[in-house]
């Protein structure tokens, strides 16, 4: 009877030290997966700050140049006014905004790991720049379908149509900006 306890004993050690073991070893594999995890995040945050800062600077260059080109065309466009308006243009300066980190953020799955608050204002940034680059392409056709060449009148209101859109969404941009880089600074410092 002794000889059984004792296998039985021994057995049931056997067991708790085989529990013990898959405990901590997945203990430290969900360690080393949140670490890494933290990391991608930060990773992320980093790309994201000088992406952002980037697409910031490109808006901030042009946002008044296209209200002063919208301004100026719209006049032209006026046949009241089309003597006194002195139209230049330098082409159009639209932006073309950086997405790399948010290209790899989305392949990598890496804004899951970010607060969801801020995963929430850089997607909502990043659909506002897509929109913005959708009507560029949609100028950029409409060059191709009435070229100045061919009807400038025309080919003025297509641009105009454009210019009263982006001047619209150049200073939302500005705005959300001005506001997620300071979350994406918190985010980082935690």
């Amino acid at each position: 009877m002794s000889d059984r306890r004792a296998t039985v004993t021994k057995a049931v050690l056997e067991i708790a030290l085989v529990a013990i073991g898959v405990f901590l070893g997945m203990a430290a594999d969900q360690w080393r997966s949140d670490r890494q995890h933290r990391a991608q995040a930060r990773d992320a945050l980093q790309r994201f700050r000088v992406e952002v800062q980037a697409n910031q600077a490109a808006v901030d260059k042009v946002q008044d140049l296209h209200a002063n080109l919208r301004t100026a065309i719209a006049g032209y466009l006026d046949p009241n006014t089309r003597e006194k308006t002195n139209l230049q243009m330098n082409g159009f300066q639209p932006v073309v905004f950086e997405h790399t980190a948010w290209d790899l953020a989305l392949a990598t799955q890496s804004l899951a790991d970010l607060d969801p608050t801020l995963a929430f204002e850089l997607a909502r940034v990043y659909g506002l720049q897509e929109t913005y680059a959708g009507h560029t392409g949609g100028l950029g056709q409409a060059m191709y379908m009435r070229p100045p060449s061919e009807d400038m009148v025309k080919f003025l209101h297509s641009v105009k149509i454009w210019l009263d859109d982006i001047v619209y969404y150049e200073p939302a941009l500005a705005e959300n900006y001005t506001k997620l880089l300071p979350m994406i600074d918190r985010a980082l410092k935690d």
